[in-house]
């Protein structure tokens, strides 16, 4: 497996590291340490392609790989793993974009970083680094919250309201975690209001179909609201890891309605993996 590793040099971004190579231990893996930045002022010939192409010193480019060297330099030293290999990738750039091209370049399969969380007017009003990648990565990204250590992964759950028939490669990623770590996989379904129509029976039977093979269980939760019904499920059943598809929504849905992505992102705490939904919605 390709995974990505974005870091700040933070003690947070330095707590997910240590997650992934905790999870990914028995599996061969190239992991690349990702550190973008962006200089503190701004100037014409960063324009024209970033401080390669200019004459000034830029103190970002040289704090960026110091701190990318250090961070290979601790991970060799306390993780010896022959299964293991390690590149580093100094970008000027967006986080998100830089993610998304070296995705790409390098055919990631997924991203793991750290998030802090947020409380009260910053949930809404500022968005972190971690939320935006959520939003916008074209790989699954897995997200260990602030403190979290690793644990073995037993119980894996998986909302969904059924409304998507889903492509085989977005549950790829489900299907390997889940055999990976020879854990229980539970598919939840919140009932706000209605039965299941028909369209929604035959997506909920083309998920069992997929996830043959597994330890999986289907079970309902009804009369709660999302996205606290996935937390409150999520405190009260010993859930190790929680994986949701990540639909796209309109620009109107944004302005107007919580995305429960977006709220999970900020709350959750345990290990959050979320997969890019790309399959067509049923009416």
């Amino acid at each position: 497996m390709n995974i990505l590793l974005p870091t700040d040099f933070s003690k947070n971004s330095g707590n997910a590291i240590a997650y992934a190579m905790e999870l990914f231990k028995n599996e061969k893996c190239d992991f690349f340490f990702l550190h973008t930045y962006t200089p503190s002022f701004y100037r014409m010939d960063y324009m024209l392609g970033g401080p390669l192409f200019s004459a000034i010193p830029d103190s970002g480019v040289d704090i960026s790989l110091a701190g990318l060297e250090k961070t290979l330099k601790d991970v060799k030293k306390t993780y010896k793993n022959p299964k293991h290999t390690y590149t580093i990738i100094s970008a000027f750039n967006t986080l998100t974009d830089e993610i998304n091209e070296v995705t790409v370049e390098k055919e990631i399969d997924m991203v793991v970083m750290g998030t802090q969380g947020a409380t009260g007017a910053k949930e809404i009003f500022l968005g972190t680094n971690t939320v935006y990648a959520l939003r916008k990565a074209i790989a699954p990204v897995l997200v260990i919250p602030e403190s979290y250590t690793f644990q073995k992964i037993k119980r894996i759950l998986l909302p969904s309201d059924y409304l998507t028939n889903y492509k085989q490669n977005e549950l790829s990623m489900v299907i390997k975690m889940a055999k990976m770590n020879k854990a229980e996989l539970i598919v939840l379904h919140v009932k706000e209001e209605y039965d299941l129509t028909a369209g929604q029976q035959e997506n909920k039977m083309a998920l069992y179909q997929s996830f043959a093979g597994l330890s999986t269980t289907f079970t309902e939760l009804k009369g709660s609201i999302m996205p606290d019904a996935i937390l409150d499920y999520v405190k009260n059943n010993e859930i190790d890891l929680l994986m949701m598809m990540n639909r796209k929504h309109s620009f109107f849905e944004r302005l107007f309605e919580r995305q429960n992505v977006d709220q999970i992102g900020f709350h959750i705490k345990i290990p959050f993996l979320v997969i890019r939904d790309t399959a067509k919605v049923i009416k």
